[in-house]
């Protein structure tokens, strides 16, 4: 399967040299595009075959990292590590949105693609559980800055989707020219 057109369209958001976090990767297609692209990848999923399916492929040796975890039924297993890009999708699991929009390091970004209501009509899942409210994955996403944001519905195959590319603001640098910060504002007054 080819990597989502959503995440193609925004990929270029990923700082270049920085690691890639795919959350829920299944059997690899965005771990895949973006080893390809020359990124780090860490995958991250709940299914060992599929973990050790990916590792066992020569395009991915020194090139991706795996991480066996259930995401759902257990900590957070990336608690205080930052991403250049993180990328999810046809994934939910509501209580992890604070801890993935966290994972974007800063100048980083966030690629998130999943399922919203209204796609209960055209297909599974159909379950509330596992779809997105109206506007809720901007809500989850208000300490990014959004670059681009779809809700609505998609062909090929047909899908209720809810898309969103945000960044994380760079951090400020601590001296401008040479001149710590507070000496520089002292100065400009």
């Amino acid at each position: 399967m080819a990597a989502s057109t959503w995440v193609t369209r925004w990929a270029h958001l990923a700082p270049p040299g920085s690691e890639v976090l795919d959350l829920g990767c299944g059997r690899g297609r965005h771990l895949r595009y973006f080893a390809q692209q020359g990124h780090t990848v860490l995958g991250v999923d709940k299914d060992e075959s599929a973990l050790a399916s990916l590792a066992s492929l020569p395009e991915l040796q020194g090139r991706a990292r795996f991480l066996h975890a259930d995401l759902e039924n257990a900590p957070w297993p990336l608690a205080g590590q930052r991403f250049g890009l993180v990328v999810v999708t046809n994934y939910l699991w509501r209580p992890l949105l604070p801890a993935i929009v966290a994972a974007v390091a800063p100048g980083g970004a966030l690629l998130y693609e999943t399922f919203a209501s209204g796609h209960e009509r055209v297909g599974r899942p159909s379950r509330p559980d596992f779809l997105l409210q109206p506007g809720e994955l901007l809500g989850a996403c208000q300490a990014l800055r959004v670059i681009g944001y779809e809700d609505g519905t998609v062909e090929n195959p047909l899908r209720v989707v809810q898309r969103i590319a945000a960044v994380r603001e760079p951090e400020p640098p601590s001296e401008t020219l040479g001149w710590p910060l507070a000496e520089v504002a002292a100065t400009a007054g």
